[in-house]
């Protein structure tokens, strides 16, 4: 680690003019994967711009028209518990508390869950190359140990995955991420917030300099009555997604009039397919028609030497997480919090 100097601004325009004037700044709410990033030598930040103390909208928002804005420095935690997102976006809830730990969820704001970077070993290991921390010293995940790996959306450049499983939730609900910088205020939808890797995977999302982001809107439509989260790891606790699916339903009785499916653990980005979604319009919820989407979001889906088996996993657990969508009360195992 290096020295570095603290800056605690009171207001976003003193935060975005240090983060545009100085070389080296890193913004830092919560700080959970920025320590990750700092100890393994990846960050080298020379001024830390704490934003706790910028005042704003905190904590969460009704609007008139039924949607909800999150404060993107609520905790994990407080949002995941919160009797607005329990009663109204319980998927959300489900897919925070299959995240990290308690400890982590506690400090963990959501604008930085959906900055954390992938956790590919060779990305963490500073003597290996990767095209993510360096670009153009190559990708030795392509060839190496790629249990974890993309099957879907990777490039020659970069086979890594994107972790958060609240972002797979958010997804799925079709969120909107409010982002502020020096050239003022946008939105941007959630399935542009991330990026594939093409030929820029140093890239992850499509933030511009210097900006941060203020919140997160919800729809109105939270799907609390149909939905569920599965996701598929090495163990219980403490551990990333292999596969993880987000689905969420409208029913008519056993006919579907709307679906969302989201898929982590597979791509550099949560992974949706709008046409699987539409198909199974009209179709009958059962095992059948989630296996008939699961085979048009896995469509083109590549594994390496050692994650083929990933292919298969995601989409029995489409099937599986389609089921269980339909009896939320159902999910297990992958939906009860992480210790």
């Amino acid at each position: 680690m290096n020295n570095f100097d603290y800056l605690h601004p009171a207001t976003a325009d003193e935060a975005f003019d240090k983060s545009n004037t100085t070389d080296g700044a890193v913004y830092v709410a919560g700080g959970t994967n920025i320590i990750d990033l700092w100890k393994y030598d990846l960050l080298h930040p020379s001024v830390m711009i704490d934003l706790n103390g910028i005042s704003g909208e905190k904590g969460i928002k009704e609007n008139e028209d039924g949607s909800v804005l999150l404060s993107a420095l609520m905790t994990n935690a407080e949002t995941a518990y919160h009797p607005v997102i329990e009663g109204r976006y319980p998927l959300l809830s489900r897919g925070i508390l299959a995240g990290a730990s308690p400890q982590i969820r506690n400090m963990a704001t959501n604008g930085g869950n959906l900055l954390q970077r992938t956790r590919c070993y060779y990305f963490y290991d500073s003597n290996s190359p990767c095209n993510k921390r360096l670009p153009g010293s190559g990708c030795p995940a392509r060839e190496g140990y790629n249990r974890i790996h993309a099957i879907l959306g990777a490039s020659e450049q970069c086979i890594a995955v994107f972790p958060s499983d609240m972002c797979v939730a958010l997804a799925a609900l079709d969120a909107t991420v409010h982002v502020s910088g020096l050239t003022g205020n946008r939105s941007i939808g959630f399935e542009d917030f991330h990026r594939l890797p093409g030929d820029t995977p140093e890239i992850d999302n499509n933030l511009k300099y210097g900006e941060v982001i203020t919140g997160i809107e919800l729809p109105a439509k939270g799907f609390a009555k149909n939905y569920a989260y599965l996701k598929l790891r090495d163990r219980h606790s403490y551990a990333f997604a292999l596969v993880s699916v987000a689905i969420a339903l409208e029913l008519d009785e056993n006919h579907i009039t709307e679906a969302r499916i989201a898929l982590g653990g597979v791509a550099h980005k949560p992974w949706r397919i709008k046409e699987a979604e539409e198909m199974l319009k009209g179709k009958s919820a059962d095992a059948a028609s989630f296996a008939d989407a699961a085979d048009i979001i896995l469509a083109g889906a590549q594994g390496f030497e050692h994650n083929h088996f990933k292919i298969e996993l995601a989409k029995r657990a489409v099937i599986r997480c389609g089921l269980m969508a339909l009896e939320p009360e159902s999910q297990l195992p992958g939906a009860q919090p992480s210790l």
